[in-house]
């Protein structure tokens, strides 16, 4: 083996293994949850709001994410901002 293809192997190896490594936090949120989403409700909220797009937030996404208790990055809006569903 050529010395560059040495090289290429173990790395080859190791970046898709870090690659997608979550911190302890986000460890102990996932461990605390038997499911991605609390509902479908939360999975519509999480597509709708993905990121670095502009959040879109209504009062009814309010009263089930209090009721549900969804969890995971909080999206922020000002009281402006909620829209009517």
């Amino acid at each position: 083996m050529t010395t560059r293809r040495r090289r290429f192997v173990p790395l080859a190896l190791v970046v898709p293994l870090v690659a997608g490594c979550a911190t302890s936090a986000e460890w102990t949120t996932w461990r605390g949850h038997p499911v991605h989403f609390a509902s479908g409700d939360h999975l519509s909220f999480s597509i709708r709001n993905v990121e670095d797009s502009e959040p879109h937030v209504s009062r009814y996404d309010l009263s089930v994410a209090r009721q549900e208790r969804w969890w995971g990055d909080p999206v922020t809006v000002s009281q402006n901002e909620i829209v009517e569903r």
